[in-house]
């Protein structure tokens, strides 16, 4: 399991123009892929009168989880060349959309596998690229006497509370580092009347 990973900060746009037809990019951060369709549907709504949204993204710290899309443009000329810029970045969580306006000259295959790489680039080369460490939640219900414990053990761990909720029982959802995932379960299992729940 890897201790960290590369991706981008913050979303980003690009730029490619070749006889007319121009090529934008949009670049986003994500961290499922449920995250994708939404801002493609974004997009298209954007440009309603774009021919094609043409899509790559890479999740995961291992670079095996991930998805190219041509979007009607010839098999192989704008998924997989967008896909190759997020791997020649060395960046993972990341969505990258190229949308593609026609200029009414055919660029052929050689020209939108260019075309589709230069816009991905250009987008990619805006983002400035962050150091992440993958994060897993754990989610815990327990008496409000038990807060001190929870909390206590929080702290000494530095790990942090996505989120509170108090009623008969308080129910949180604690982030911590994914390699303390086990040490984090068993610390918590070990607490009087703490309760993980899956």
């Amino acid at each position: 399991m890897s201790t960290s990973y590369l991706t981008i900060e913050a979303a980003t746009e690009g730029l490619f123009k070749d006889r007319g037809s121009k090529f934008l990019a949009y670049t986003y951060p994500i961290t499922h892929a449920g995250e994708v369709k939404p801002l493609l549907e974004e997009l298209k709504a954007l440009h309603p009168s774009a021919r094609h949204v043409c899509y790559a993204y890479q999740l995961g710290t291992d670079g095996n989880d991930y998805r190219a899309n041509d979007d009607g443009e010839p098999n192989g000329s704008a998924g997989l060349p967008i896909l190759n810029q997020i791997k020649s970045k060395e960046v993972t969580n990341v969505l990258v959309a190229v949308v593609r306006y026609f200029g009414g000259t055919k660029l052929g295959v050689s020209g939108l596998v260019t075309a589709y790489k230069e816009a991905a680039k250009d987008a990619l080369e805006q983002a400035i690229v962050v150091e992440k460490v993958p994060m897993a939640s754990i989610r815990l219900q327990f008496p409000h006497s038990s807060i001190g414990d929870v909390e206590r053990t929080i702290r000494q761990h530095n790990w942090s509370i996505k989120d509170q909720y108090f009623g008969m029982d308080c129910r949180w959802t604690v982030e911590v580092v994914e390699a303390d995932l086990e040490h984090a379960t068993e610390l918590f299992s070990v607490l009087p009347d703490v309760i993980l729940i899956a």
